[in-house]
């Protein structure tokens, strides 16, 4: 499996499926959710919806992922995974694998050959870049699956923590 970075803007990358750092409510929200939702149309809003009366009526928890079409982002699929609130109290690395992990899973499973992540939990929630970035690679190596993963950080910041975690 190929692990690449490719900076910027996720709703701008092509790849089979697109990862959203969505909250448990599905509905959009800021950040990478929010222009997620924004580039690709109510179609997407319209498919949370739907999971969320017929499958998930208390919202999709944290380390979970499901999928909706993409709408009009360049790609077939958006994968929808809750990343966790970073703590200095309590250890919550294994969700934020988690988010990675079953968002593979479910990648696999749409028969998608590349998939394109942005920093989970690494903005409004908190996460330590560098921590966030190491946790996201090393996840993926493990997982595979799929023929590529591309990390799609925003910011100069997350991009290095993004080439530092791959460079080890």
């Amino acid at each position: 499996m190929k692990l690449r970075i490719e900076p910027g803007d996720i709703t701008r990358v092509r790849a089979d499926a697109l990862v959203n750092a969505a909250n448990s409510g599905l509905l959009g929200g800021g950040g990478v959710d929010g222009a997620i939702h924004r580039v690709g149309g109510p179609t997407i809003l319209a498919e949370c919806r739907e999971i969320r009366a017929r499958d998930l009526p208390d919202g999709l928890p944290a380390g979970q992922a499901v999928a909706t079409g993409a709408g009009d982002l360049p790609a077939r699929w958006v994968i929808h995974t809750v990343g966790p609130v970073w703590s200095a109290t309590e250890d919550r690395s294994a969700t934020l694998a988690s988010c990675y992990r079953e968002s593979l899973r479910l990648a696999v499973s749409l028969g998608a050959r590349t998939v394109a992540f942005p920093a989970i939990s690494a903005g409004v929630y908190g996460w330590p870049i560098d921590d966030a970035a190491r946790i996201a690679v090393t996840t993926c190596r493990e997982v595979g699956g799929v023929e590529e993963v591309i990390f799609v950080p925003f910011g100069e910041a997350a991009e290095a923590a993004f080439r530092a975690a791959l460079d080890d």
